[in-house]
């Protein structure tokens, strides 16, 4: 029986103070773990559909494989998850600009962390998801300017809410062409957001990309008692 509530790790990094805890749901008498950035969740166990719904909608848009993906933002795990339980993934290189997170999961800190970490097709790597597309190197350090079949993002709130404001040029016409420069083509982008569907990032992507959609992904929200939506926006390269 765990404790009701425990903080497992504090750390503090350049972005702020990075808490990962567990508590106890009353409700359902499950373990519930959160990652906190200062006094902002990043990431909650007891929400993951949407994330779940990220790689799979992203995935559902490939032919068959093997298929190489790139996963940016780790979270705990839910959408790295379920982009390796597809059969046609030949391998997966996760970008997150927290260390610390990236050693929850080597650690067995965070559930199937260490599953996640010693899968032979996944690689975990340390940095800035928006740096290393800015820098034009691209998400794999042992091959600068490999390009992918899926790049799936789930780091900021949405395009109009970020967890720093350098992150504002992905969101933009330039910043979008440098990803789509990275996957080939037929290559599918999907992006997270907690946000509604916004007009105006989806004609940002139309104009760059095909197949554009923004897909609304419902969800229980046993804690304010309704359904909640998130976004998830999808677009191919032509």
């Amino acid at each position: 029986m765990s404790a009701r509530f425990q903080e497992l790790d504090w750390r503090r990094t350049p972005l702020g103070e990075l808490t990962l805890r567990r508590r106890r749901d009353p409700s359902s008498g499950e373990d519930i773990h959160e990652i906190k950035l200062n006094d902002e969740f990043l990431m909650s166990s007891l929400f993951t559909v949407a994330e779940v719904e990220l790689a799979r909608l992203a995935l559902a848009e490939l032919p068959g494989g093997p298929l190489d993906v790139v996963v940016g933002g780790l979270g705990l795990g839910y959408t790295a998850h379920t982009v390796l339980d597809h059969p046609h993934v030949g391998s997966l290189v996760v970008v997150d600009a927290l260390n610390e997170v990236i050693e929850w999961h080597q650690q067995g800190l965070i559930p199937a962390g260490k599953a996640l970490a010693a899968d032979p097709r996944c690689r975990l790597v340390h940095g800035d998801f928006f740096a290393m597309l800015r820098s034009g190197a691209g998400f794999d350090p042992e091959t600068p300017g490999r390009q992918f079949d899926a790049i799936v993002v789930d780091i900021d709130h949405s395009p109009r809410h970020l967890l720093h404001p350098s992150n504002a040029d992905f969101y933009e016409p330039e910043g979008l062409q440098r990803l789509a420069a990275l996957l080939r083509p037929g290559g599918i982008f999907a992006l997270w957001s907690n946000d509604p569907p916004d007009e105006e990032f989806t004609a940002a992507l139309a104009a760059i990309f095909t197949a554009v959609r923004a897909e609304v992904v419902s969800f229980p929200n046993p804690l304010q008692g309704r359904e909640s939506t998130n976004t998830v926006y999808l677009a191919k390269r032509g």
